[in-house]
């Protein structure tokens, strides 16, 4: 029987998502289930995996806004690396 391990950066970028994902759903009282749901339907939970290790370095707080911040953002514009790139003419 074969054993699927995960490496390190797998193991460390579900435990951020995890958080990250508490750390929102406390700063907005919702509880995770909530949480999850509104990151996944606006794109937070996109941005999370391709960001995740710029945003785990930087302090929860403001990992939390910047994850808020693009989803307010989703129908209007992208955020790459901090500037906002338009998606819709």
């Amino acid at each position: 029987m074969e054993t699927n391990i995960l490496d390190n950066e797998t193991k460390n970028k579900i435990g951020f998502v995890t958080f990250i994902i508490e750390e929102f759903a406390t700063s907005y009282k919702m509880n995770r289930q909530e949480a999850y749901r509104y990151l996944k339907k606006y794109g937070g939970i996109d941005y999370i995996f391709e960001c995740w290790w710029a945003l785990h370095i930087d302090n929860p707080f403001w990992a939390v806004r910047d994850i808020y911040k693009v989803e307010k953002t989703t129908n209007e514009a992208k955020i790459i690396n901090g500037n906002r790139i338009k998606t819709k003419p």
